[in-house]
């Protein structure tokens, strides 16, 4: 059972992230949980990494009786499958009595589309322009699941404004690579083309979409969504998600 500690608080957030090698990355993450801790005074937030980065899951967890693991990850594939739910198992290995609930990962939300927006905007796009093709751009996964879960969102994203078009390009993994669909609308006849990168953080792939995309005549390329108030929202909702369905299996 999760137990509460008082009104304003309840058990430890472990925000799980992938890790890179990159030191922006680090520092994007830590950014959007300094915004969750000002959004929930009181409230225990830890990080941990699953590659590249310390601490592990097992060592964020280290002196805790009960906590909530998030993954803060925009997508469900491998890691918040099989990654996290191992290292799980490799801590409560190692301590019988931790209880340790799992919430969903950040995507798919609607609130991130309008993170998605307010990326674009900041670079400079009118939201819903009817004479730009928007391209959403995510790491991409050998999972096709995750992929489809892209795909959708696109479509959603079309339907919810009038874009020229909105579909969805992958950074590894699956097709179309970015520069590959900038091309295509361009040679289909889309007046503009920009990039909204489903990125959550800086690194390898974020510079790598926008230096491809760039090259392959894309207008602009927008910011990864990094520390947007529209993810402190879902983490938060999330993490709140967590906490009710634990009680609930608790008391059954």
């Amino acid at each position: 059972m999760i137990t509460h500690r008082h009104p304003y608080d309840g058990p430890p957030l472990i925000a799980v992230a992938h890790g890179s090698r990159d030191p922006r990355a680090a520092a994007t993450v830590e950014a959007l949980l300094d915004d969750v801790r000002r959004a929930r005074p009181g409230l225990d937030v830890r990080t941990a990494y699953l590659d590249h980065a310390a601490p592990a899951l097992p060592q964020a967890l280290s002196g805790l009786d009960d906590a909530v693991v998030l993954p803060l990850l925009l997508t469900a594939a491998y890691h918040s499958r099989v990654d996290i739910p191992a290292a799980l198992r490799e801590a409560c290995a190692r301590r019988p009595r931790l209880r340790v609930a799992c919430g969903q990962t950040l995507g798919p939300h609607p609130l991130l589309v309008d993170a998605l927006e307010r990326r674009l905007v900041e670079a400079g796009v009118e939201p819903g322009d009817p004479e730009t093709a928007v391209v959403l751009v995510s790491a991409g996964s050998s999972d096709r699941r995750a992929n489809a879960v892209i795909g959708g969102l696109a479509r959603a994203w079309a339907r919810r404004r009038p874009w020229w078009s909105v579909t969805a390009a992958y950074a590894s993994a699956a097709a179309p690579i970015p520069a590959e669909e900038v091309v295509r609308l361009t040679r289909a006849g889309a007046p503009r083309v920009v990039v909204a990168p489903y990125l959550l953080a800086p690194g390898h792939f974020a510079d790598k979409v926008e230096r491809d995309a760039l090259a392959a005549g894309a207008g602009v390329v927008a910011g990864v969504l990094g520390s947007a108030p529209e993810l402190v929202a879902v983490l938060l909702e999330r993490y709140a998600q967590a906490v009710r369905h634990a009680g609930a299996v608790a008391s059954a």
